[in-house]
């Protein structure tokens, strides 16, 4: 009790002692003192300040202010950006605090819970003003990417990433970005970030002022912001704009990847900017002069030039005489003798070559070249080499319904015409007279150097057999030949070799003919009067019924005569002027004579047929004149 008192303050002067007081002070400081008592005990899951007082391989220990300390696995101390331990001892800590004892007696702590719980606050404050804030992306996850956040990881949906989708997530990890907390839940432990967002209020404020600089022909600075294979579209601050494959080159592009990358800033000319609608034609080819403006100057016609083969078509091959101006060799221009079926036979893409300008077409950007010209032509030597007359040896190297193909030279082949194959025969296809690869010979007709003509002729080689036939077989002569063709309107004699002539069907006989073959046989020998002759149409008329017609006026003739001879007083003087009626009345009389007379003369009608070779017309020395 004097204990007691001691410790008690003793009052002063104006102070009154009051018992009752006393007592409820003394209630008062017993309630603030187990309110303090109890605050000053650990809770599950409070956060407290710790100190470290040992650190070890596996466990940091850590006091704070307990009966007992707590071990921290080391793995809540390591950086995950440098994978190294970030603690030592003496070290002043938050920690979390999970359970009052373990199995050993100590208390269970947590360093990662604490820091979680601070990161939580403080994104909460984040959230509260502008949103954002800066993470690392770890890993790629079910549907987008791992974030690392002041140790927490946060989720990053795939249509967030950016503001085009993108096709390689991976490309994205390791980088640090900044982003718009979209979701925050702490007790889920959910965090939901979006950098797509950030973009697209960077992006309006960038377009606001994109837009108030651009005009029509203006020269911007932009982005390549994706490729296509008509185009490609531009970041140009906010805006995009597009810009077309026919606008990038003055040449010839055949994908915008040749010329641009992905990222890549570049210059371009805004061509046309509608404003309505927000879309903006840019052009990079237009920053330069256009090189067809003065390419007459440039490049005259018959100049040569060197060129770069950069396409090859069916019809022939363009070159690349400078970056935007091509021009194009046919292929009929690319050699003088060879017959050029594809360009790639003789050019590759990437061949420098040297050729000649043949025309420009400065309206329409063409130009075209020649191959051939930038060498010497060998048809003008040849036709110093084979003069017409020339007689030359070659194989058939081509045979055509019109003629045939004889090889000259290397790549040079002469045409023998199919009318010029022969004067007499008419031959309707040569390949029923030679073959491929046959040895002929020919004669040098004509050499066409402008053409590329070289014609030759076989029947040349000999005269021709009609320019004598006229004085050979004249009017009138009586000739003998052998049925080489029957047909429906007559038959053909040869007369001699190569020469024929027709037997029209109304001059086979003195008779009406139907059929032509029912009166000769292909092969049978016959006798036929040379009727007219055309030299120029190559014809010779004959007529079998004519010689019948003089055998019998000859038969009669000497019928009639052997009758006057045996019983007449008077001799009868035999004109050529008498006449078939006054033969036939001749004979007539000659048959009142009387059986015997007749008899006597039967024998002389057969004499004609033994003296037949005496009936034909007097030799060319005998010969009329005048005919």
């Amino acid at each position: 009790m004097e204990d007691k008192q001691k410790n008690q303050p003793n009052p002063t002067e104006n102070e009154t002692v009051n018992p009752s007081a006393e007592a409820a002070v003394s209630d008062d400081d017993f309630e603030a003192l187990l309110a303090e008592y109890e605050h000053q005990q650990p809770k599950g899951g409070e956060m407290r300040t710790g100190r470290v007082i040992a650190v070890s391989r596996d466990y940091v220990t850590v006091d704070i202010g307990f009966k007992s300390e707590g071990n921290i696995p080391m793995d809540e101390f390591i950086d995950p950006k440098t994978r190294e331990a970030t603690v030592q001892s003496g070290d002043v800590i938050d920690v979390i605090l999970e359970d009052f004892e373990d199995d050993n007696g100590m208390i269970v702590l947590s360093k990662e819970k604490a820091d979680k719980q601070k990161v939580w606050d403080k994104l909460e404050g984040v959230l509260d003003g502008d949103g954002i804030i800066e993470g690392m992306i770890l890993d790629r996850v079910k549907g987008g990417l791992s974030v690392y956040v002041d140790g927490i990881k946060a989720f990053l949906p795939g249509s967030q990433v950016d503001l085009r989708p993108v096709r390689n997530l991976e490309k994205l990890i390791g980088q640090t970005y900044k982003f718009q907390i979209i979701k925050l839940n702490p007790r889920r432990g959910n965090l939901v970030l979006s950098r797509r967002a950030l973009l697209e209020k960077e992006r309006s404020n960038l377009r606001a002022k994109t837009v108030e600089g651009l005009q029509e022909g203006a020269t911007v600075t932009g982005t390549v912001k994706n490729i296509t294979n008509y185009g490609a579209f531009i970041d140009l601050g906010g805006i995009d704009g597009l810009l077309h494959i026919t606008d990038m080159s003055w040449g010839r592009l055949s994908h915008p990847s040749q010329m641009l990358q992905i990222a890549e800033d570049i210059q371009v000319k805004v061509l046309k900017y509608d404003q309505e609608q927000e879309r903006v034609s840019l052009g990079i080819k237009q920053l330069t002069e256009d090189p067809w403006k003065e390419i007459g100057d440039k490049y005259p016609m018959g100049n040569k030039v060197t060129g770069k083969v950069v396409s090859l078509a069916e019809y022939g091959a363009f070159i690349e005489l400078e970056d935007g101006v091509e021009g194009l060799i046919h292929v009929s221009e690319m050699s003088w003798t060879r017959r050029i079926k594809h360009p790639s036979k003789l050019l590759n893409v990437g061949d420098e070559v040297e050729v000649v300008v043949l025309d420009i077409d400065s309206e329409n950007r063409r130009i075209s070249l020649g191959l051939k010209q930038a060498q010497p032509n060998p048809w003008d030597q040849l036709a110093e080499k084979y003069p017409p007359g020339t007689v030359l040896r070659g194989k058939v190297r081509n045979i055509t319904d019109f003629g045939l193909f004889v090889g000259i030279e290397e790549g040079i082949d002469g045409l023998v015409h199919v009318s010029d194959i022969s004067w007499t025969e008419k031959i309707k296809h040569p390949g029923e007279k030679y073959k491929k690869s046959e040895e002929v010979e020919a004669v040098v007709l004509a050499v066409d150097p402008a053409q590329e003509r070289f014609s030759l002729g076989i029947k040349q080689l000999k005269p021709d057999p009609w320019s004598e036939i006229a004085n050979k077989y004249y009017s009138g002569k009586i000739i003998v030949g052998k049925v080489t063709k029957c047909t429906d309107f007559g038959v053909f004699v040869q007369l001699e070799e190569d020469i024929e002539g027709l037997v029209h069907i109304s001059e086979l006989s003195t008779e009406r003919v139907e059929d032509p073959r029912k009166i000769v046989e292909e092969g049978q020998e016959v006798k036929a009067e040379v009727l007219s002759v055309d030299p120029q149409e190559r014809r010779l008329a004959l007529s079998i019924r004519a010689v019948l017609e003089n055998e019998d006026k000859m038969r009669m003739a000497e019928y009639i005569g052997q009758g006057n001879a045996a019983g007449a007083e008077a001799p009868v003087e035999k004109k050529a002027t008498t006449s078939l009626g006054a033969l036939i009345k001749a004979q007539l009389g000659m048959e009142e004579k009387g059986e015997e007379a007749a008899a006597e003369e039967a024998p002389a009608e057969e004499a004609p047929a033994e003296e037949a070779p005496a009936e034909e017309a007097p030799a060319e020395e005998d010969k009329p004149e005048g005919e």
